[in-house]
C-alpha cells in the first residue's frame, strides 16, 4: 500500500490542523492505520491508531482530547483533526499502515513521506 499525507503547515498555538492521508495500491480496510511524529535528534513517537472499522481508536496520552483519528473506507483516506495546538506538538506527521494493531515504528511495514506541522507560539 502507498501512502501520501498532506495537510501540515504552520499555526499558532491554540489553533487546529487536519491532516488527511490518501492510500492506494491496496484494499484499505484491511490495514489498522496510524499517525505518528519526529522531532530532530528523537525516535517517531506514536499519536494515534484505527481499526479497520474505525471501532477501536487509540491515543498517545498528549494528545489524548486534542486530537482526533478517523477514517474513510469508500475514499482510503485517513484523517487527524488536531485541535488546541501547542508548541511541543511541532514534528513531522507521519501516517502508516499494517495488518496488525501497535503503538511502536518498528511495527508498521508501510509508510507516507511525512508532512510538517509547525506550532508557534
Amino acid at each position: 500500500v502507498q501512502l501520501q499525507a498532506c495537510g501540515g503547515g504552520l499555526v499558532q498555538a491554540g489553533g487546529s490542523l487536519r491532516l488527511s492521508c490518501a492510500a492506494s495500491g491496496a484494499i484499505f480496510s484491511t490495514y489498522i492505520m496510524a499517525w505518528f511524529r519526529q522531532t530532530p535528534g528523537k525516535e517517531r513517537e506514536f499519536v494515534a491508531l484505527i481499526s479497520r472499522n474505525g471501532g477501536s481508536i487509540y491515543y498517545a496520552d498528549s494528545v489524548k482530547g486534542r486530537f482526533t483519528i478517523s477514517r474513510d473506507n469508500a475514499r482510503y483516506t485517513v484523517y487527524l483533526q488536531m485541535n488546541s495546538l501547542k508548541p511541543e506538538d511541532t514534528a513531522v506527521y507521519y501516517c502508516a499502515a499494517d495488518e496488525y494493531r501497535a503503538t511502536t515504528e518498528q511495527d508498521y511495514n508501510y509508510w507516507g513521506q511525512g508532512t510538517l506541522v509547525t506550532v508557534s507560539s
